[in-house]
């Protein structure tokens, strides 16, 4: 097996964990979310932690946030990603997956609008297209329901101010994403504290529960690991590519699983969004492609040379 094919492996796994997660969370909804992610930060603290040091890394988490600047990135990616999980928690638990799964359907499209706003990156007439296309499905959702996706809009630029954080910071991703939780885990910790002053039950009063709480460790840090590894052999189009497996399988708990509502409005939406995803894929593809050409072009012209 080679390192590409190992790669598509990983991701796979990745995605496949992360689009599946909705199953895990709704065993888990009578439990407020805001536990849940408390749960869900100490125990992948723990995982990542003992990560790094069986890597003997851990003082990489310390050199991540050693100026004023990076200790700044981490607090605002903390902030973001923290937001992200809860509200996916919560809107998981309350019959709102279709939504989640828009979400990161819309993101890559969220994070191309960043890219050309904050970075000046020029965007093809094909990618300007997928953006209206997209733009399109969220206005006849917000028509068709009377109401605003927010949730998976919410998601998608969370997501997507996420994303410009990490492409600022020059750690990798356990490492920062550990550096994210320890600085959110005092208040994870309080969250706890208080619901056991309040007389409830921190692990839920049952060994099933229990057991689901501290599986938050795992479920988190164990697709991020494959992730990395995956993103170290894989090029970055089809790392985007790939990616499209996670809100696919979101979509699929949620209609075929949790049978929440999904009529006509729906329809219309996420055929535009799957049409803006083929646009904007296709182009990825013709860009990545190019670059290869060019690359190897380069590298025959100074092997002749």
């Amino acid at each position: 097996m080679n390192e590409q094919t190992k790669g598509v492996l990983a991701m796979i796994g990745a995605c496949g964990i992360w689009g599946l997660s909705p199953m895990y969370y709704k065993l888990l909804s009578h439990i407020p979310a805001v536990e849940v992610l408390s749960h869900r930060m100490l125990w992948s603290l723990v995982l990542f932690a003992a990560v790094l040091a069986l890597q003997r890394r851990l003082r990489e988490i310390a050199r991540s946030m050693n100026t004023g600047r990076s200790f700044t990135l981490v607090v605002i990616a903390s902030l973001m990603i923290a937001a992200n999980w809860s509200l996916f928690i919560w809107s998981v638990q309350n019959g709102n997956t279709t939504q989640t799964s828009l979400g990161y359907y819309i993101y890559p499209l969220v994070a191309v609008v960043i890219g050309r706003l904050v970075f000046g990156e020029r965007l093809s007439s094909l990618q300007w297209g997928a953006v209206a296309l997209a733009t399109l499905a969220v206005s006849i959702l917000t028509v068709g329901l009377g109401t605003i996706p927010w949730i998976a809009l919410t998601l998608a630029i969370t997501f997507g101010f996420y994303g410009l954080i990490k492409k600022q910071q020059n750690t990798g991703p356990v490492v920062s994403v550990t550096g994210e939780i320890l600085l959110l885990s005092p208040v994870a910790l309080i969250v706890l504290l208080q619901t056991y002053h309040n007389g409830g039950a921190v692990f839920g009063g049952d060994p099933q529960t229990m057991a689901l709480l501290i599986f938050a460790g795992p479920i988190t840090a164990l697709p991020l690991i494959l992730f990395s590894y995956a993103a170290r052999r894989l090029t970055m189009t089809s790392v985007g590519l790939l990616q499209y497996i996670n809100p696919t399988l979101q979509f699929a708990c949620a209609v075929f699983v949790f049978s929440e509502p999904f009529g006509p409005w729906h329809i219309a939406a996420f055929v535009l969004i799957w049409s803006a995803l083929a646009l904007y894929s296709a182009t990825a593809y013709g860009q990545d492609k190019a670059r290869r050409k060019a690359s190897r072009a380069a590298a025959a012209s100074g092997t002749v040379s």
